[in-house]
């Protein structure tokens, strides 16, 4: 049975789909079994991983719909072993279309149950936003991996995550649990970025995943190739860092 993880922070930029891509190549070249689901209208996901989103015709809205399975809507990538469940600008009306919908919060839950079955691990690359399209991915997921820059106001607005997390926890899937803050573009040259590791570390202790996410060129210049930092250049330090967070999820969870 396969695990469902979210990748989320409703704070634009602080590498959620760097991370979602990257992870999941990571994880694949680990060689497990991996699904990535763009829940993102801006479907920079599935554009990083060298699919044409012009050429989308299925994908995580038609899922959310139930008009097709996850198998149906399943694309191969560049990325080893990791399968894209697709999104489009089209996903922006998924959150009209659902409002009134009967328990419209477990649309992608029901959808991946299926799924679960088949992957090792099915990584969700969620919207900068708090609403359906989140809520359904934190209400079908076992647990949330939230990426935090090294950057001033880098805690804004985490406290409202977690109180939204507290509050699905509550309603609508109490076994999601979080994975772990994930420290992003982190430049050791830089005071603030070290001060904010301390300040995160201090504050959450274990719930910060050990490996940190370094600021480098090769990770910025991987998506315009459609590639994932794996493919593009495994020696560069993001990749090393992201094969770093794939063994520490998987040791965590093979407990």
């Amino acid at each position: 049975m396969g695990k469902i993880i979210a990748i989320a922070n409703q704070k634009g930029g602080v590498g959620k789909t760097t991370t979602s891509v990257n992870l999941a190549a990571s994880l694949g070249v680990l060689e497990k079994k991996v699904l990535l689901i763009d829940a993102d209208p801006q479907a920079n996901a599935t554009s990083g991983l060298g699919i044409d989103v012009e050429t989308v015709e299925t994908g995580t809205y038609q899922i959310l719909e139930h008009t097709v399975t996850p198998k149906e809507a399943v694309l191969k990538c560049t990325a080893p072993n990791v399968d894209v469940i697709p999104a489009h600008i089209d996903l922006v009306a998924i959150e009209i279309e659902l409002v009134d919908k009967e328990n419209r919060e477990y649309m992608l839950k029901k959808a991946l149950e299926e799924a679960k079955e088949e992957y090792d691990y099915i990584i969700i690359d969620c919207a900068p936003s708090l609403g359906l399209l989140t809520l359904n991915a934190l209400t079908a997921a076992d647990s949330v991996v939230i990426p935090i820059q090294c950057e001033y106001f880098a805690l804004e607005g985490l406290g409202k995550l977690l109180n939204t997390i507290k509050s699905i926890q509550k309603i609508h899937n109490p076994d999601l649990d979080i994975e772990g803050l994930l420290l992003t573009m982190y430049d050791s040259r830089l005071r603030l970025s070290n001060q904010v590791v301390e300040e995160v570390q201090k504050h959450f202790n274990d719930m910060v995943f050990d490996t940190v996410i370094q600021r480098n060129v090769k990770l910025s210049e991987a998506p315009s190739f459609g590639e994932s930092i794996i493919n593009y250049d495994a020696t560069s330090k993001g990749a090393v860092n992201y094969i770093h967070l794939a063994q520490e999820i998987i040791k965590k969870n093979s407990k």
